[in-house]
């Protein structure tokens, strides 16, 4: 006899990479027992219904880039894995990848139980984490081997940043080896800090001190440069190499010239980036800040070849880089206003955990991507890459069943009432797309029914990663 089922979701559209038809969903003990017809299935008996027709329904959404809780200068983010995670699944994610970072001088490790004490009980949404590697010693290196059979199967490495984060290309070599024989994946900020750095120094000389100034000297030839110097490394490493927030179509060309030579390129691009340009830096009285960021909004042009790489299978996922600052000053925390005279003093970054998905379906809805490939990119694509598929991204029998139900004839405009974060700006404000999440079942524990949260707060577990297989 079948174990009766816990819930049913019926009668919804339901989308995967390979295709879409209208089916019902089963799910048994926090997985999917079922998919297709199952009207009157005796395992039926005593389960949710929840009714889905004339919905889309899609995997829960895996954003394999975010910051929460990230220490900044002398204070923090300001959106913890409590408010991040819950705006996650407002806007139908429900697996996150964060990045781990030891202390100067610690062990890598002492990185992950840091970060794990701030997400364990915190975080709504089930999470991983990247680990990034400040320095390549040798002990790093011997280290990367622990942490991958921990479940921990990607570092994050730096271009950028001399003096604080940035490696050079030697360690990076060092690093791309050492990941080749573990099974691990190297994930790279690709700009060539140096470069940077000196254009910074001419812009303070010379008076230049508004916040557009950040994106004039982070030029799109920087972080193209970058992006073919650490494809160059991967080739010689005879490594794969993933690129985080992919910003520029030079960038971009890259990537499409490290792939013709046989180097297994991933990469990823961002929603600002698709969604915004460099025009907002033009904004008066101080609103630029709201969108400074690394890599900065790129000039008009950039966004539509990126989603032309997007739809035609070039770039592997699409995540947030979600770094969330206050604008406005609030004790305890960094914010924009501490670079009002300085664009150097300005946090670098922007809220976007929970617009994502929407941005993204809105897309759909316009026919700049099918629906297949919106499911790819924000979830599926994303897992395969980070060890995490079958089991995330995926609505097959046997996969966590973590469903969002997506209501396409809504529409959705954000606004700071509903983003559900602590931060005091969304830069997406006003924008109206087609679609909302309505529901949001995450492992089939429903966390948000009709727009409001139902769930268990502080309830998603820790993910262990599987090694690389590719």
């Amino acid at each position: 006899m079948s174990r009766a089922w816990d819930l049913v979701v019926e009668g919804g559209t339901v989308v995967t990479p390979s295709g879409r038809s209208v089916a019902d969903l089963a799910v048994s003990g926090g997985r999917i027992a079922a998919v297709g017809d199952l009207a009157g299935h005796p395992a039926a008996s005593g389960a949710r219904i929840v009714d889905a027709s004339g919905m889309v329904v899609v995997p829960g959404g895996v954003d394999v880039h975010t910051h929460l809780d990230m220490p900044f200068g002398s204070g923090r983010t300001a959106d913890d894995f409590d408010s991040g995670s819950k705006a996650a699944l407002f806007g139908g994610t429900t697996t996150i990848i964060d990045f781990a970072a030891p202390k100067p001088g610690e062990p890598l490790r002492k990185g992950l139980e840091a970060w794990l004490a701030k997400a364990e009980g915190s975080s709504s949404v089930d999470f991983g984490f990247h680990m990034t590697m400040p320095r390549v010693t040798d002990k790093d290196l011997a280290e990367m081997a622990s942490l991958v059979r921990e479940g921990v199967t990607s570092f994050k490495l730096f271009t950028a940043y001399p003096g604080r984060l940035m490696s050079g290309d030697g360690a990076i070599f060092r690093a791309l080896r050492r990941s080749r024989d573990i099974g691990a994946l190297v994930c790279v900020h690709a700009e060539n800090g140096p470069v940077i750095e000196a254009l910074v120094g001419e812009a303070l000389a010379a008076g230049h001190r508004a916040p557009r100034f950040h994106a004039l000297t982070r030029p799109v030839e920087a972080e193209a440069e970058a992006a073919g110097r650490v494809i160059a490394l991967a080739e010689m490493a005879g490594a794969p190499v993933y690129l985080v927030h992919l910003s520029s179509a030079a960038a971009l060309a890259e990537v499409r010239r490290g792939r013709k030579r046989g180097v297994r390129v991933l990469a990823e691009t961002c929603p600002q980036y698709l969604c915004l340009d460099a025009e907002v830096y033009e904004r008066p009285d101080f609103e630029a800040a709201k969108f400074v960021m690394s890599p900065p909004l790129r000039p008009k042009g950039n966004g539509a070849r990126l989603w032309e790489a997007l739809a035609a299978g070039e770039l592997q996922a699409v995540a947030t880089d979600h770094c969330s600052f206050f604008m406005k000053r609030r004790k305890g925390h960094p914010c924009k206003a501490d670079g009002k005279d300085d664009f150097t003093r300005i946090p670098n970054g922007a809220p976007g955990i929970g617009a994502r998905m929407l941005l993204l379906w809105d897309a759909v809805q316009k026919g700049r991507l099918t629906a297949e490939r919106f499911v790819e990119v924000t979830a599926s694509g994303p897992a395969r890459v980070f060890g995490l598929h079958p089991r995330k991204g995926n609505l097959a029998p046997g996969a966590d069943a973590d469903i969002v139900v997506i209501d396409p004839r809504k529409t959705h405009t954000f606004t700071m009432e509903n983003q559900h974060l602590n931060v005091d700006y969304d830069p997406y404000e006003n924008r109206t797309v087609h679609g909302e999440v309505r529901d949001v079942f995450l492992s089939g524990r429903p966390m948000i029914l009709r727009g409001r949260f139902t769930g268990e707060a502080g309830g998603g577990r820790f993910l262990r990663r599987a090694p690389r297989d590719f």
